[in-house]
């Protein structure tokens, strides 16, 4: 079937045809594609087509699609049971992983989505302090739950809507928001309002509007100033973890947050997040504790199978190293065909992620993020996707690139790119 007769239906009974905003092409016009199978750095959609993926299910599938490792594991799994709603040694063994992988989590609750994690991060924190204040900060985008939902990233940002209808003002009065990289803000905030924050959170490396990076002293100043007033740093690394080092940006950087929500990796592309950290914060939840979360789902059999299966496979020597390569061969390529046709264009990376900006700088924030030409990035998404090769439908999205990438596909992309830059002169 053609890709518009499937979004004409879907349209009929689902709210813009899409099950997440972020799927739609309203940022650049067009159709979305239907995609009926992937294996591999590859996707065929419905007619057939194939493409070279970048999105990688918006980060999950470090290892490519349909991986034999992990999809052997969820069919032993489900041909075991499909669900049980009952505890699990696989759970148990998923969760002994991610302590030993993460240098700050001791105890680690798994739920089915990042924004259950975050939801969850935020009440702990509140539960844990007493008090009533979260900062986060412009752009960052850390699920949809009503208290993080004030000027985010991701969806809300592509729409041109930072926050969104529904959300009680007396619940966004509780949520600060700074701007990313600013230390002089943070510390500002902290100094009038230290006594009442809960809870800091923040992508550690910024995803959620495109790829920004941390500025040097950045996130050490976040830990600085919640460990003086006694906040609850949360580091969202749900599109960081295993992404840009194999114990997440935390690792990397060197910095120990109180909290820290996992998720897309882990669930090796089923339903699966986690939230985990210090032992006094984690046992504040039920049943050990004041703080209430549950979920029917949590630990499912086939989602558990899958992200065990992952990270054995993640955490083989160099492989994350040999993605990293692969994925700043693909950055500087980029780099290279837009200098070539006098484009204002750059492109950086750090580990598996990547970022793509119609401007002459990496931006530093939300508002160089703004100054990025959104029209020249929509015609050469257009003209990649004509090429076949599948990247966000937005200027505001990550790219992913997959052990599955090889130099093959690499080649090709840079080649399709210095094709398309040549149309925007």
């Amino acid at each position: 079937m053609k890709n518009e007769t499937l979004y004409e239906r879907a349209q009929r009974v689902i709210p813009g045809g899409v099950n997440s905003p972020v799927r739609a092409f309203r940022a650049v016009g067009g159709t979305p594609r239907f995609f009926q199978r992937a294996a591999g750095a590859h996707l065929w959609d419905a007619e057939g087509r194939r493409y070279i993926d970048y999105v990688g299910s918006w980060g999950p599938m470090l290892l490519g699609h349909t991986h034999p490792a992990v999809v052997a594991a969820v069919e032993a799994a489900a041909a075991r049971a499909l669900s049980y709603g009952a505890p699990t040694a696989e759970e148990t063994l998923l969760a002994e992983r991610l302590c030993e992988l993460v240098p700050s989590i001791e105890r680690v609750r798994l739920v089915s989505s990042g924004t259950e994690a975050t939801m969850t991060a935020i009440r702990l924190a509140r539960g844990f302090t007493g008090r009533n204040v979260i900062v986060k900060f412009e752009g960052c985008y850390h699920g949809h739950a009503d208290a993080l939902l004030v000027k985010a990233g991701s969806g809300a940002l592509t729409f041109g809507h930072p926050s969104s209808a529904g959300v009680p003002a007396e619940t966004a009065a509780h949520t600060l928001v700074l701007a990313y990289n600013d230390v002089d803000a943070v510390r500002g905030a902290f100094e009038r309002q230290g006594a009442q924050i809960a809870g800091l959170i923040v992508e550690p490396v910024a995803g959620n509007m495109n790829l920004v990076l941390p500025a040097a002293g950045f996130l050490e100043a976040l830990r600085e100033q919640c460990t003086r007033c006694g906040a609850v740093l949360i580091f969202d690394e749900v599109m960081t973890g295993f992404r840009v080092a194999l114990g997440g940006a935390q690792a990397r950087y060197g910095i120990r947050p109180d909290l820290t929500t996992l998720g897309k990796v882990i669930g090796g592309g089923l339903p699966l997040a986690a939230v985990g950290g210090r032992r006094e914060i984690m046992e504040k939840l039920a049943p050990l504790g004041p703080v209430y979360q549950a979920g029917t789902l949590s630990g499912n059999p086939l989602a558990v199978a899958a992200g065990l299966a992952t990270l054995q496979l993640v955490a083989q020597p160099r492989l994350l190293e040999r993605i990293e390569a692969t994925t700043r061969s693909l950055a500087e390529g980029l780099t290279v065909e837009a200098r070539k046709a006098s484009v204002a264009f750059c492109a950086q990376s750090i580990g598996s992620m990547f970022g793509v900006y119609f401007r002459a700088t990496p931006p530093q924030s939300y508002a160089d993020v703004m100054q990025c030409d959104r029209e020249r990035f929509t015609r050469f998404f257009h003209a990649m996707l004509d090429a076949g090769i599948y990247l966000a439908p937005s200027a505001y999205e990550t790219g992913f690139v997959s052990a599955a990438h090889g130099e093959a596909e690499i080649e090709a992309t840079v080649a399709a790119a210095g094709a398309a830059f040549s149309q925007l002169r």
